[in-house]
């Protein structure tokens, strides 16, 4: 029977996050001062954050998502990508802007990139959450980033662990529990 595990240290706290995700509306708003704008947040990860952010941002925009997959139930990526939901909102000639949870190891977010690419945006950035800087090679480094990650695996405020965890307002580490 597998070990249960628990929740360890706070990463960031649901203030903290709260205040960076209004810096980032802030940025964002300053970097598109015209054009048509689509959010594309990344399910289910970036769910709250993206909510979040959205309103933060001051500036005509639609919203839609992708949902991709690479764990499964496993703390690590299996490395095989796959893309459950494509949007159908026309992105040619539109910025875009790709919002994610975190990055960790980079496959399914270089797939995206390459994906969207060849869909002729105006132009294509990234939003992530965290980032832990441990891609080997990504085909578009995110332009916004609200936070540096550990090389822990985290949950909370929107990441999972097998899908629970993720309505928790903070960000957490997860760890086997102690003998």
């Amino acid at each position: 029977m597998p070990t249960a595990l628990e929740l360890g240290a706070e990463v960031f706290s649901a203030d903290r996050i709260a205040a960076r995700v209004e810096e980032l509306g802030a940025e964002i708003n300053a970097h598109y001062l015209t054009g048509d704008l689509i959010v594309l947040g990344l399910l289910k990860g970036s769910f709250i954050f993206l909510g979040d952010l959205v309103r933060n941002i001051p500036r005509p925009l639609q919203v839609d998502f992708l949902v991709a997959s690479s764990y499964g139930s496993g703390r690590s990526t299996s490395g095989d990508v796959r893309l459950l939901y494509d949007p159908e909102t026309g992105l040619r000639g539109k910025h875009i802007l790709l919002v994610e949870d975190i990055v960790d190891s980079g496959n399914t977010l270089n797939r995206l990139v390459r994906l969207l690419r060849g869909r002729e945006p105006r132009s294509l950035e990234i939003c992530a959450l965290l980032h832990k800087r441990i891609a080997r090679s990504l085909e578009l480094e995110p332009r916004f980033v609200g936070f540096n990650a550990p090389p822990l695996f985290l949950v909370g405020y929107g990441l999972d662990h097998a899908e629970d965890y993720r309505h928790l307002p903070f960000i957490a580490s997860l760890e086997a529990p102690k003998e």
